[in-house]
This record gives C-alpha cells, sequence and structure tokens, in this order.
C-alpha cells in the first residue's frame, strides 16, 4: 500500500498534527483557572472546548495513519466549525454581557443543553461584522483562502468528485496522493491560525505564562509586569506557525496586544 511507504509515513503534515496536538492540550490546561464570565460554568468552557479539539487533531492524525485522506477532510470540517463555534461564544459574551445582564442567556443555555447555537453560517457572519475583530478580519479575509477550505471540506463531505472516492482507499496507487496530504497540512494550518488569531485578539490573557500566579500561590510578590509575560508555548507557536507563516497576522496581533510577545528575536 501507498501509505505504508516512507514518503507517505514521513510527511510533515504528522509532525505539524504532533505540534497543534500538543499546543491545544497545554491551552487547555493554562485557561483552566479563568473564569467563563456571563455563564454559570465552574471550570472555564474554553479548556473543555479546546480538549474537544485536541481530540479533533487527534482524530485526523489517526485517520491519515491509515490513508484515509478523505475523512480527514470531514474532520478537518468539524476542527473548522469547532474554531468558529469556539469564537462565537466568546465574541457574544463579551458582546452582551453587562452589569444588568450577568448571564448571557444563549450560551449560558448552550452550556446547559437547553438552547442550540445558530448555524454556522450565521455564527461566521457575526465574527465578519465585528468591529472587534476588524483588524484581525481584514488579515483572515485578505484573500479567499477560507472560503476554499470550506469549498474543500464540502466536497470531501459530500463526494462532489469520484478521486474523493478514490482518495480514501487506501490501496489504491495515485500519484497526487502525497501532494493531497501537502494541501490537506496548508489547509490545517490555515485553520490553525485562524483560531489562535481569534483566541489571541479576544482574550490576550489566554497568553500569560505561569509565573504571576506561581509567585503568589507560593506566597511571593510577583515580578514586575508578569502578568503581561507570554507562556512558552504560545511564543514557539507565534514564532514558528503564525509569524512564519502569516507575518502580517503576526503583526496585528503583536500591534494590539498588552501581553509582551516577543516579535524580534535578533
Amino acid at each position: 500500500m501507498m501509505v505504508k511507504d516512507k514518503a507517505y509515513k514521513e510527511h510533515f503534515i504528522f509532525s505539524d498534527l504532533d505540534s497543534y496536538i500538543d499546543f491545544y492540550s497545554s491551552l487547555a490546561f493554562s485557561v483552566m483557572g479563568f473564569a467563563t464570565m456571563g455563564t454559570t460554568a465552574v471550570v472555564n468552557m474554553d479548556t473543555y472546548l479546546y480538549s474537544s479539539i485536541q481530540g479533533t487533531v487527534e482524530s485526523i492524525k489517526l485517520v491519515l495513519e491509515k490513508g484515509r485522506i478523505n475523512d480527514s477532510y470531514c474532520l478537518l470540517r468539524k476542527y473548522y466549525d469547532s474554531a468558529i463555534i469556539n469564537t462565537y461564544s466568546n465574541l457574544y459574551i463579551k458582546e452582551n454581557f453587562s452589569a444588568e445582564k450577568f448571564f448571557v442567556a444563549q450560551i449560558n443555555n448552550w452550556l446547559h443543553g437547553k438552547e442550540q447555537l445558530p448555524e454556522y453560517r450565521v455564527m461566521s457572519q457575526y465574527l465578519r461584522n465585528s468591529d472587534r475583530l476588524g483588524g484581525i478580519n481584514a488579515c483572515l479575509y485578505s484573500d479567499d483562502r477560507y472560503k476554499r477550505i470550506r469549498v474543500r471540506c464540502n466536497d470531501h463531505t459530500h463526494y462532489n468528485y469520484f478521486y474523493h472516492v478514490m482518495i480514501n482507499d487506501n490501496e489504491v496507487y495515485l500519484n497526487n496522493r502525497l501532494s493531497s496530504l501537502d494541501h490537506l497540512a496548508e489547509d490545517l494550518r490555515d485553520i490553525f491560525i485562524l483560531h489562535l488569531s481569534y483566541i489571541f485578539s479576544l482574550h490576550q490573557h489566554y497568553m500569560m505564562s505561569s509565573d504571576y500566579v506561581d509567585h503568589l500561590d507560593c506566597g511571593m510578590q510577583p515580578p514586575k509586569d508578569s502578568q503581561y509575560w507570554v507562556a512558552p508555548f504560545i511564543q514557539k507557536v507565534f514564532d514558528e506557525i503564525i509569524k512564519k507563516n502569516r507575518p502580517d497576522i503576526a503583526s496585528c496581533i503583536s500591534e494590539n496586544t498588552s501581553m509582551h510577545l516577543v516579535t524580534d528575536h535578533a
């Protein structure tokens, strides 16, 4: 089988997936202590969302190891949906939470299984129309890459072309199987960047290192401005993924945050 070949097994997409898995695992743990305002959630709802996304990315890796590229695109669409759901729920809370509206009914009801969120297109448009996300949206949607990713995901999910049937058969030799992995890796990276861009734009404190809280837990005075220090795993993905592939987005994030993101390692 072609998927047993060294070129397939050692394709860079697998190391990329490991990086995304590790990131979401670290992020889920690091944000656990931040309360989700506007809800009755005991633990930060994003902790569970990030853990779930981590599981989806792990599933993509497992499916790809079996050579089922078409199925992996179905999971990629779920990952894309999850990024939009996570951003929508946080943005909606920010724009509707107040002293008069201490609980944001739509999101709190969703958390407790009493109400569904709007359909994908409604949520996506809500994000695109937000003044809070205007700057980052201008970068993200400076071209049509996310529209094309959505079309590819739907094409694979609905078998819109016979090729999508073939690419899911791991016993069929296809000349362009590796190039399909290349495209999938690009799509994964772009969705990852989109999600992080929205996270850091709405919750810059999610970038915070543990130093400030660690000092308080030990009864020590935190170092000056340590609440603005960035966690190493955040800085790592900022350098290796966002800045390397989308310097425009990296500049937008760094110019609009109080967090001490390192932008020049020279």
